[in-house]
């Protein structure tokens, strides 16, 4: 597909497969839309309208076979501009991750995913809340876990906010700035602030090492997005209703809890432990493996947590990324050479490399971090892309209401 802007006649069928009376017929059946060239009396066609409908046609192609599935690992449901997984590489809004994580801060990618510039992030106030009610809250729920506190917390701090979100693109951006900060430092315990938010984390977690606090950079910017996973789609099915952003982010938190999801990492650290007890790493394996569920009967799982991630059969960039950070930043070799040999362990036994949820894991093993910081940096990053599609389905504006196949018993079958 050319990087021009609009394509002509001959080149709109090209790409979508089609001969040009067909894509005239397109036109005339308002599938497709076409401009005057000024330079000439030719028709001219956008292109990104033509890529759109060309994926389209391509999905369309699939869906008689895995409709069914369109929920699981299936067809798309939603369009969106900002995140793209293909050919085992992760883009945002055309870049790619893995290179941003490389270098950039989470606030630079939320300004990338946003559609805003870094200076109105960094510029909006940290929290519209008095720091004596914070610092009450924050009494209450100290001893709680990072999760039940921001769950408790984002309520109450809207509660106290202009119900403000639909009304133009500054109220969006200022309510996202404020939720983003508002979500990390309820998760780590502390008032909110405008310091970057990987500092924020390594400072209550007690991190010093500067190239240790660059991966905890990087892991944050790895979970900015992918896609519409679960506590993605919960996201944008909320904010079709039409509610306020901390509605919405807070189902995301609930949805990112579950063991399948954000909750893996804590099914890993399970497995770290187990592993850690075994005499001997092949065998423990061949058990494990033997008497997992998901290996048993759901083919499409993972055969461990923490292992082969259906949208990277090559293995998850993010992982390896973070895991090859970790290796050159781990403060004792013991606790890295156990996570090291387990995935080579694995990767021998089956073929399956580590995913993200491994690698947040391994950070916070390694690391010595808080118990739940491989959460923590899960939800945090994940927040950015939340409110992001979060703004994308609100000027969608279309309401979320997918058909069920019924498959029950029906009194006029006769």
């Amino acid at each position: 597909m050319p990087a021009t802007r609009y394509l002509s006649a001959d080149q709109a069928a090209e790409a979508l497969g089609i001969s040009v009376p067909t894509l005239y017929a397109y036109v005339s059946r308002g599938m497709l839309s076409s401009a005057p060239d000024a330079a000439s009396k030719r028709r001219l066609y956008d292109a990104d309208e033509v890529r759109r409908l060309a994926r389209r046609k391509a999905d369309g192609k699939r869906a008689g076979k895995v409709a069914q599935k369109v929920l699981d690992w299936g067809v798309p449901v939603l369009e969106s501009a900002i995140t793209l997984i293909a050919d085992g590489r992760l883009f945002y809004r055309g870049h790619d991750a893995i290179e941003l994580a490389r270098t950039a801060t989470l606030e630079e990618v939320a300004a990338l995913l946003w559609e805003c510039s870094e200076r109105r992030i960094a510029q909006a106030p940290a929290a519209p809340l008095a720091a004596a009610q914070w610092s009450a809250w924050l009494k209450l729920w100290g001893d709680h876990t990072p999760l039940d506190r921001a769950l408790v917390l984002l309520p109450a701090a809207a509660a106290q906010m202009p119900r403000v979100w639909a009304l133009g693109r500054d109220a969006q951006l200022d309510t996202a700035c404020t939720l983003l900060r508002l979500v990390a430092a309820a998760m780590i315990s502390a008032a909110p602030s405008n310091e970057p938010l990987h500092r924020q984390l390594a400072a209550a977690w007690g991190v010093r090492s500067r190239v240790q606090i660059n991966l905890l950079r990087a892991a944050l910017v790895a979970c900015a997005d992918h896609e519409l996973n679960a506590s993605t789609f919960t996201v944008r099915c909320i904010t079709s209703t039409g509610t306020h952003l901390f509605g919405a982010i807070a189902g995301g938190l609930a949805a990112l809890a579950g063991p399948r999801h954000g909750g893996e990492t804590t099914r890993v650290a399970a497995l770290f432990d187990e592993a850690a007890r075994a005499d001997d790493l092949d065998r423990f394996l061949a058990t494990r493996l033997a008497r997992d569920e998901h290996a048993a009967a759901q083919p499409q799982r993972p055969l461990l947590s923490g292992f082969g991630h259906p949208l990277y059969p090559a293995g998850d960039p993010r992982a390896r990324l973070l895991l090859q950070m970790l290796a050159d930043s781990a403060p004792s070799r013991a606790p890295l050479a156990a996570v090291q040999s387990l995935a080579a362990a694995m990767r021998d036994t089956t073929g399956a490399e580590p995913t993200l949820d491994y690698a947040l894991a391994a950070l916070e093993r390694v690391l010595g971090l808080p118990a739940g910081a491989a959460f923590t940096l899960f939800a945090v990053g994940r927040v950015a892309g939340w409110i992001a599609h979060a703004m994308e389905q609100t000027a969608d504006g279309g309401l979320i209401r997918p058909r069920a196949r019924y498959i029950g018993a029906y009194e006029g079958n006769g």
